[in-house]
């Protein structure tokens, strides 16, 4: 018999969110179907009241087999995982959407072919991870049909700078126990561009095929058939992986042209050596950084990531 019962109060962890639903898990792995309501709070208040990842306090409404609540209060992120949202696409008010919560680092997931491998996107992660001080893995799928030396070559700077890096596939297990490594004991979120393969991965990783929480029938009863935003998973190793959907486009908050420049660590040391303080390192004469660039020291392409991404800010 459940021990969530009417009128019982809890902490869980929201593990899955749909359509304004979420599923809400209690330390002994009890889970919870809610809602929010008017008198829903947040400790978080600048940014959206609900992800996967979040901690939050629940009341119990219906108990029995298939057990409802609501969302009383969601307490303070760590972290979030967060994006712009296209208020012109998209029928919410909020400019931000929370991907997921309290995360300990980013899994940004690529392929190597089909889709070819995408280092801008990479980059344009890379940014955010640095503005919030994430811990990033870059996972390059797909291996198994790459062009190894070119991968190779294209990984070479990340390497360089430090950046974890995986090269992996989901098809022949190649890099899997390297990224077990990588992601135990922590919460990783993984994202990135549809069809990268990001959840044939998990399941790897999991060992099973991802727990659909859709099978729960309260989903349809409530006639939610929007598509999983993020569902979090627990891994054999310990820890736990947040699967979100994929993505056409990354697009960057709380991100400046008057601040980019500090989020490409390459760039703090040549721009010492600039003529002008407010260097935006793009036309700007005597700058230390294009002539680190010219050297050599900073590599081509990543500094063309830089004037894409800086030509999309304000």
């Amino acid at each position: 018999m459940s021990g969530l019962e009417e009128g019982v109060e809890f902490e869980g962890v929201v593990i899955e969110a749909r359509g304004g639903m979420y599923l809400v898990e209690r330390e002994d792995g009890e889970r919870c179907l809610c809602t929010t309501f008017k008198g829903t709070k947040t400790d978080n208040p600048e940014t959206g009241l609900v992800a996967v990842g979040d901690h939050a306090a629940v009341t119990v409404t219906a108990g029995g087999e298939e057990v409802e609540g609501v969302i009383t209060l969601v307490l303070k992120r760590r972290t979030a995982l967060v994006r712009k949202r296209d208020v012109r696409r998209n029928r919410s008010k909020e400019k931000i959407q929370v991907i997921a919560a309290n995360i300990d680092q980013l899994a940004v997931v690529v392929s190597s072919a089909e889709p070819p491998l995408n280092t801008r996107l990479i980059d344009r992660y890379l940014v955010f991870a640095e503005s919030e001080h994430l811990p990033v893995i870059v996972i390059v799928n797909k291996m198994d049909i790459s062009d190894r030396k070119l991968v190779e070559e294209l990984m070479t700077p990340y390497h360089k700078m430090g950046y974890a890096v995986c090269c992996a596939s989901a098809e022949n297990g190649e890099g899997i126990a390297m990224l077990r490594d990588m992601l135990a004991e922590k919460v990783s979120a993984f994202s990135g561009h549809s069809g990268v393969g990001k959840s044939t991965l998990i399941n790897m990783l999991v060992g099973e095929e991802r727990l659909k929480t859709a099978e729960i029938s309260s989903w349809n009863l409530r006639g939610v058939h929007a598509t999983t935003n993020a569902v979090m998973l627990g891994l054999p190793e310990g820890g736990y992986v947040i699967d979100t959907p994929g993505i056409r486009e990354f697009s960057l908050s709380d991100i400046t042209r008057g601040n980019l420049r500090f989020y490409f660590p390459e760039f703090l040391v040549p721009m010492r050596e600039c003529a002008f303080s407010s260097c935006t390192h793009t036309v700007e004469p005597s700058c230390g950084v294009m002539q680190a660039v010219e050297d050599g020291e900073i590599d081509v392409k990543r500094y063309e990531s830089y004037l894409a991404i800086y030509g999309t800010l304000e």
